[in-house]
């Protein structure tokens, strides 16, 4: 049978920091393609980011305890996968 300690194990949810990482990719890929795909880049999409950035802000202070050394680091690769991912999108930009 099953260990009684299997039952006792708790489970904390997924951290917000991923949930943080998962959403700022889904923004910014959507921002890109809604309002960056054209070979001038629409003012939506700054205000999109603008707005992301904000609720980086507000979820990074409103869970600051959970931002340890780790999270932050991974929170930096992040953002530098989100630069890499606007570089890509934008190779593909059409006159419009």
């Amino acid at each position: 049978m099953l260990p009684e300690e299997l039952y006792k194990r708790k489970h904390f949810g997924t951290p917000e920091s991923l949930i943080l990482i998962v959403v700022n990719y889904v923004v910014v890929a959507f921002a890109i393609e809604l309002f960056a795909m054209c070979t001038k880049i629409n003012w939506m999409f700054w205000v999109s980011l603008g707005l992301l950035a904000l609720y980086n802000v507000y979820t990074i202070r409103r869970n600051r305890e959970e931002y340890g050394k780790n999270n932050i680091i991974g929170y930096i690769v992040s953002l530098a996968g989100l630069i890499l991912m606007f570089v890509l999108f934008r190779m593909k930009a059409q006159p419009c």
